[in-house]
């Protein structure tokens, strides 16, 4: 039997909470944010990523984004220069600090995470919740760029 839609969303939004607690606890021990460790996530594949893309990323509003990057910057873990295929935009990379930075924490966190991979039919579980997202994007009215993880937060979309 299905569930009601604010059954669905209410475990969906504890187990996103729980989730995000549990990786903070490891995260805290590195001084570190799940914000900035979804921005070291997607910039560790290498290739460098525009400001847009971190924001989508890490569900985070533009102005938030500066805020950390500049403190990123700061620390000497990321590093921002201009695009050469396209002098309006930035991109941003990771620094070798970065990287290693990157490295340890994803390795904490996967060795917090472990004792999950005991639940039955973890890929099934990530395939069925990537279904989800894509079924609620594909809605007419929902904007994807407007999804937020936090009642306190802006909806993420261009500046204006």
């Amino acid at each position: 039997m299905a569930r009601r839609p604010q059954e669905l969303l209410h475990l969906l939004t504890r187990v996103e909470r729980l989730a995000v607690r549990r990786v903070q606890s490891v995260l805290d021990e590195f001084e570190c944010s799940v914000d900035a460790w979804r921005v070291l996530d997607l910039l560790s594949d290498g290739q460098g990523h525009n400001m847009t893309a971190l924001a989508d990323h890490a569900f985070l509003s533009a102005p938030g984004l500066t805020k950390l990057m500049d403190r990123l910057v700061g620390q000497n873990l990321v590093y921002r220069r201009v695009d050469p295929a396209d002098r309006r935009r930035v991109l941003a990379r990771l620094t070798p600090r970065g990287k290693q930075r990157w490295q340890l924490l994803a390795r904490e966190v996967r060795a917090d995470w472990r004792d999950l991979e005991r639940l039955p039919a973890g890929e099934e579980l990530d395939d069925l919740l990537a279904q989800l997202a894509e079924a609620l994007e594909g809605r007419p009215g929902i904007d994807p760029a407007r999804v937020t993880t936090g009642p306190a937060r802006k909806a993420v979309g261009r500046a204006r």
